[in-house]
């Protein structure tokens, strides 16, 4: 997501930084090309009228002509406001004061609804909370045994009322039942429709009336763009909603409804699912999702990523390998493992600074299976001295993992041009003052 908005931004701004001092058409030139960048992603024209204004009354303000800087401070000011129409600060949930802490999650049909109920079961858990899921979508029986299934797959309890029983009793008794057997999230899953209905929100009311949640989340499909703030705001009038959960933020789309929810509402994204897999979920940052589209980069959750995946233990003993010129492909295979549980190797690289505007990830991550094919064909013995592959054993491998003899030659080379890089990088660290172990990333190019 992003993806055209972030070359159209950076375009801007290259040429900006081309053109040395900045005169007040510079600006204005420029915050056309912004302006029309805004209105393709579908941001809402309100929004992006206000934006604009904002940034050039701020541009004006700073005095960028005639400095130098002013191509960065112009940046820096659109950086601001980007993160002002995103939110400003973070918006954290509102947990209880007495457990169980209720939430309820509400959203139209095909929005990610019940599978969001188990990527906010798994955030939970990361934070030391129990949840427990409760299924009050009773006209969908493949919505009760969805999050039946994702309540296996996470081991997190499922409350299922009994046939018949209807949606705000069943609410009411999961609270009861979460009080007794010391669970502190309850996360209420609720009826989806494939349009608002006055049945749908009579429901929706009864359940908030019965267990007074202490959030109540819409979530929301972020490729529908526009269509999604409008069904936001409905929502939020009859509702009063206390926070978005964007989800499809990894998809191919303009990001508008991002963009345009907060400022429209006045409703924070507390949210975004950036993925499939039931880890997936990410608490909302507007700075860092600014700096994201900025091509700036998000050093900050890639850091905390790293921090989630990586082994402290494993990355200590890999650090010492290394100074002790020990580290082998055994253990590159076990590294380029760890960065693959981070995520899309897209994903990861975006959160590097200057790598955002990379159009060749798909490349990296089809390298990377080849180089994981070539380290399997192996047998332990080679991975751990790779000194031993004569011929014979190249024509093998390259049996085994599909790929040339020639290829394999391409990656032991790389190999151990990388092995005495890191070696000669660690030289240098061991005479001077110890460093943290710092994430290395596998092989890409």
């Amino acid at each position: 997501m992003f993806e055209n908005l972030t070359d159209k931004l950076q375009a801007v701004f290259s040429r900006l930084r081309g053109r040395g001092r900045l005169t007040e058409q510079d600006v204005n030139e420029a915050l056309r090309e912004v302006r029309l960048a805004l209105l393709e992603a579908d941001v809402n024209f309100r929004v992006v009228k206000e934006f604009v204004q904002h940034v050039r009354e701020q541009a004006v303000g700073q005095e960028v002509f005639e400095s130098l800087s002013g191509a960065q401070t112009v940046v820096r000011i659109v950086h601001a406001e980007l993160t002002r129409l995103l939110g400003g600060a973070d918006a954290r949930l509102n947990f209880a004061p007495r457990p169980p802490t209720v939430i309820m999650l509400c959203g139209l049909q095909g929005s990610g609804k019940t599978t969001t109920c188990g990527k906010l079961a798994a955030w939970m858990r990361k934070q030391g909370r129990h949840a427990l899921l409760v299924a009050c979508d009773t006209y969908r029986p493949a919505a009760i045994r969805q999050l039946q299934v994702l309540g296996e797959q996470l081991k997190v309890p499922v409350y299922v009322g009994n046939e018949g029983t209807a949606p705000p009793d069943i609410a009411a008794e999961a609270v009861r039942h979460a009080a007794r057997n010391g669970q502190d999230v309850v996360i209420v899953d609720t009826a989806g429709r494939l349009h608002i209905d006055e049945a749908m929100m009579s429901e929706l009311d009864m359940v908030k009336q019965r267990v007074s949640p202490n959030e109540i989340l819409l979530v929301v499909d972020a490729m529908t763009g526009q269509d999604s703030v409008t069904f936001a705001s409905q929502f939020h009038e009859r509702l009063e909603v206390s926070g978005f959960v964007l989800t499809k933020m990894d998809g191919d789309a303009r990001g508008g409804a991002a963009l345009s929810i907060r400022n429209v509402t006045g409703v924070p994204v507390k949210f975004v699912g950036m993925g499939e897999k039931l880890d997936s979920l990410e608490a909302f940052h507007p700075d860092r999702m600014a700096s994201r589209i900025l091509g700036m980069g998000d050093v900050m959750s890639l850091i905390e990523k790293a921090e989630e995946t990586f082994d402290q233990k494993k990355a200590v003993e890999m650090e010492r390998k290394l100074r002790e010129s020990r580290f082998d492909l055994n253990d590159f295979l076990e590294q380029m493992q760890q960065v693959r549980r981070m995520g899309p190797l897209e994903q990861v690289l975006g959160m590097i600074p200057g790598m955002g505007n990379m159009r060749n990830m798909k490349v990296g991550e089809h390298q990377l299976a080849r180089q994981e094919a070539i380290v399997r064909s192996m047998t332990p013995e080679e991975r751990a001295d790779p000194s031993i592959l004569n011929g014979s054993r190249k024509r093998r491998i390259a049996v085994g993992c599909g790929q040339s003899v020639q290829a394999i030659n391409q990656f032991l080379n790389q190999f151990e041009t990388m092995r005495q890089m890191v070696r000669q990088m660690m030289g240098g660290q061991a005479r001077g003052k110890k460093r943290r172990p710092s994430l290395r990333l596998p092989m890409h190019h």
